[in-house]
């Protein structure tokens, strides 16, 4: 599964520049504190409400070999690529992007993840709900213009 998360339908993944990585184990730790903020607390409430169940392993860190922080793949959960993360704020990200997909997989009775069109429209809402697209984290990946990266 680490090897191809992006490959798999409903995968959500989306790449994160690498410098150096955190452990599995320590990745692992950081991501028990994403559990721990506000709007993960939220989004895990409204799957249980809408009757999604999220185990204990819903959400695991793993070694990746490709160039992604995380994606989420239906009937498996939630990986963040230990290998990618660097700080606390990037593993909270990617929880909170990908519980956006296992939200929407869940919710959705006719979701095609190999359909372009439901792929991306969640890929949208999980880039613009958990904050991914905000101004301010464009610029601290190194995006130092405020116009000129809209598609056109």
């Amino acid at each position: 599964m680490a090897e191809e998360p992006n490959s798999k339908p409903g995968s959500g993944g989306f790449s994160s520049a690498v410098n150096g990585g955190r452990t599995v184990e320590e990745c692992q730790d950081m991501i028990g504190r994403s559990l721990r903020i506000p709007m993960v607390k939220f989004l895990k409430e409204h799957m249980e409400k809408a009757g999604c169940r999220i185990g204990d392993k819903f959400i695991k860190a793993v070694h990746c070999d490709k160039q992604i922080s995380g994606g989420y793949v239906r009937g498996e959960g939630i990986i963040v690529c230990s290998n990618h993360m660097n700080i606390q704020d990037e593993v909270n990200q990617v929880v909170i992007h990908e519980l956006i997909h296992a939200y929407d997989d869940c919710r959705a009775a006719n979701l095609d993840w190999s359909n372009c069109a439901h792929h991306a429209c969640s890929e949208i809402r999980a880039g613009h709900l958990s904050g991914d697209c905000h101004y301010k984290r464009e610029l601290l990946r190194g995006f130092m213009k405020i116009r000129g990266h809209e598609q056109v």
